[in-house]
């Protein structure tokens, strides 16, 4: 008998309190190349999960950053980042989506994401 075992994970949008979607938004309000792109990208994820490295997924650096990833696609000049973080074994939570142009990722969607974090698993408790 042969079982086959599922090895996908799963990809969670985080939710505001009015149940708003913001990296579901973001990626709808992409263009439809870029978006087609990220959802690409955001696919991998869900297949490969923690297996992704470089130069797919890069794990942030700073102790007030820990446990946070993101996702990197590059469309022409511009530098889609996705920020998520392994909440289970097997879920992924996606935060906070945004364009940047410059090689230092913002302070300011960093802590976006890390805010969202944090929300995120005192709801879970």
């Amino acid at each position: 008998i042969c079982y086959i075992i599922n090895k996908m994970w799963k990809i969670v949008f985080y939710k505001k309190d009015n149940l708003e979607e913001p990296v579901r938004n973001f990626i709808v309000n992409l263009p439809s190349k870029e978006r087609a792109k990220v959802v690409q990208e955001i696919e991998n994820i869900r297949s490969e999960g923690i297996y992704l490295g470089l130069p797919f997924v890069k794990k942030l650096v700073g102790r007030e950053y820990k446990g946070l990833w993101e996702l990197r696609v590059r469309f022409g000049s511009n530098y889609i980042r996705i920020i998520y973080f392994l909440h289970t074994k097997k879920n992924f939570v996606l935060l906070h989506g945004f364009k940047k142009k410059t090689n230092r990722t913002p302070k300011r969607e960093l802590e976006i994401a890390k805010r969202r974090m944090i929300e995120y698993k005192n709801r879970r408790r």
